[in-house]
């Protein structure tokens, strides 16, 4: 198994996340076709209250064992770090089959918590049938989880990248293949065929599951299983101690993060409902702030996923070693990446908020929703930037910060929610356009006072990633200019995907060449990536016959 650095590292798991987060939007065209509005807002339902407990039995654990192994290998403590690997397992075995367990037979509640006394669309029984099918990926995504968590702390990031791909790609095949043979060969009801979509979850969890085990059993050695021999002073108590210690802020950080999604979904569907919308109306917009413009920007978000994967293992080793000045640049850097890459991206999508919602969910309710697209999709932006420095507070293990700091944005959401909704309302604006403000502002607050927290209690300094900032401004405002003025130029027909498809797709190309060659020419992709590791990837993307001067 081959072993990643930092920046290698977080291409290969960028690049595994873009694809899988590629394919994760790519198989909605098709689906949304043949579940329909109702369908898809069912769907939206049941993954929503899904990802919330997933949060709760599994996200921690994978950073928490990643952390964990990259300190105890460090401090060259072998035996420590396979049994942390164990117990990591048993404890995982435990906490997922009580939350399977609290899914399922609490479906019905967790549905009308959900749905209220919304009349007209999908009831509390179809909203529950699903929660009880999603339910099963909880006995199987946890130990994937684990098992991830240990490939990363040795800084093997290829084999986790490749088993996200192939998680996702069997999940979309159920998706796709389950809910056709539902609906068009057996003619099954909806719920049915949706139920059967969102059960994907856990046949792509058992393939993924089956691929790590096999290439760590294949690796046993280089991972640490053979030589066990001299054993650690380290006690199991404090490994679970330290398991638990280390696993708990990041679930707090994901359970808040999925419960932005399940608050904004339970407060617009009863905000607009207390309006007087319609329920057709309704769902369709909850469903797309909660989950369909959630798939759109998925591009984004996976550039802070595939940093932090990389990152906090780099940043522990530092922390570790007490290399101050390391952490502050390996944070510097992650930061401009988010900056250099995401600002380009979500102004580009929100530009083409129109088309692209055309391409994916058709041109039913074009208009609104490409509407939450445009909007929506600046969430992305400020959640990347958000994860990035929350990831570092915790390898850090500065964990009462990350409660407050995460608490402090949930609680901002939460409270502006509704009032943002009544006044955008009262101003004659959609009223989710207030939801979305107050997703972004909670976001930006946890942001701001986890970078404060680190000046303050680490002196950690950013002037290096302001200035860059700075020269980002230009080549954002040409590429602005550029996308405007093809715009104007070239006709689209939103009623044809084909004229979407190409028309996004000579706008988006114009508008990254405009702004990547200007990046270039002012020095922002050497001074991040480094001359010789961009000129590699040029290389690479163009089979050799591109070399930068």
């Amino acid at each position: 198994m081959k072993k990643s650095s930092f920046i290698e590292g977080t291409v290969i798991a960028t690049f595994a996340i873009v694809i899988t987060k590629i394919l994760g939007m790519l198989y909605v065209i098709p689906f949304y076709a043949m579940i329909g509005v109702q369908g898809s807002a069912l769907y939206a339902y049941a993954y929503n209250i899904y990802v919330i407990f997933l949060d709760i039995s599994s996200a921690g654990l994978p950073v928490a064992i990643s952390k964990i192994i990259k300190e105890y290998n460090t401090l060259g403590y072998i035996d420590a770090k396979v049994r942390a690997y164990r117990l990591g397992k048993k404890i995982i075995s435990i906490v997922s089959i009580l939350t399977f367990l609290v899914l399922f037979f609490f479906a019905e509640g967790l549905a009308t918590l959900i749905i209220g006394e919304l009349q007209g669309g999908n009831t509390i029984f179809d909203v529950a049938f699903v929660i009880r099918c999603v339910s099963f990926a909880i006995l199987v995504i946890p130990f994937l989880s684990v098992s991830k968590g240990y490939l990363q702390g040795h800084n093997i990031i290829n084999v986790s990248s490749i088993s996200q791909v192939i998680e996702q790609i069997v999940r979309i095949g159920v998706i796709l293949g389950g809910s056709f043979l539902a609906l068009n060969v057996f003619h099954l009801s909806l719920t049915t065929s949706v139920g059967i979509a969102v059960f994907g979850a856990f046949a792509g969890g058992f393939a993924a599951v089956l691929y790590i085990l096999r290439n760590m059993h294949k690796n046993k050695k280089e991972l640490g299983f053979c030589d066990v021999s001299k054993k650690d002073t380290i006690s199991n108590k404090d490994i679970v101690k330290k398991i638990l210690q280390y696993a708990i802020p990041f679930i707090i950080i994901d359970v808040a993060v999925s419960l932005y999604n399940f608050v904004d979904m339970v407060f617009i569907s009863r905000t607009m409902t207390s309006l007087g919308y319609d329920a057709s109306t309704t769902e369709f917009i909850t469903s797309s702030v909660a989950t369909w413009s959630g798939k759109i920007s998925m591009i984004v978000n996976s550039i802070a996923m595939g940093l932090s994967i990389s990152l906090i293992p780099n940043i522990v080793e530092a922390f570790t070693l007490k290399k101050w000045n390391l952490v502050e640049s390996r944070l510097n850097k992650a930061l401009q990446i988010i900056f250099v890459t995401c600002i380009p991206m979500v102004i580009g999508i929100s530009l083409l908020s129109k088309p692209i919602w055309s391409i994916f969910y058709g041109t039913s309710e074009l208009e609104l929703g490409s509407l939450v697209l445009s909007i929506y999709i600046f969430v992305a932006l400020f959640f990347n930037l958000y994860m990035i420095t929350s990831s570092t507070l915790q390898s850090l293990n500065k964990f009462k910060a990350v409660y407050l700091t995460t608490l402090l944005g949930y609680a901002t959401n939460a409270i502006l929610d509704v009032p943002l909704m009544i006044l955008f309302h009262k101003l004659g604006c959609q009223p989710f356009i207030g939801a979305i403000v107050a997703s972004i502002l909670g976001y930006s607050i946890s942001f701001l006072s986890t970078l404060i927290t680190l000046r303050k209690k680490h002196h950690l300094k950013y002037k290096e990633t302001l200035m860059m900032v700075g020269k980002i401004i230009m080549p954002t405002l040409v590429m602005i200019v550029v996308v405007l003025l093809f715009q104007m130029i070239l006709p689209v027909n939103y009623y044809s995907k084909t004229s979407s498809i190409l028309y996004v797709s000579i706008l988006s190309i114009a508008g990254a060449i405009v702004y990547l060659f200007l990046a270039y020419k002012q020095g922002l992709l050497t001074a991040i990536f480094g001359k010789e590791y961009l000129h590699k990837i040029v290389k690479k993307l163009t089979f050799g016959k591109v070399s930068l001067s």
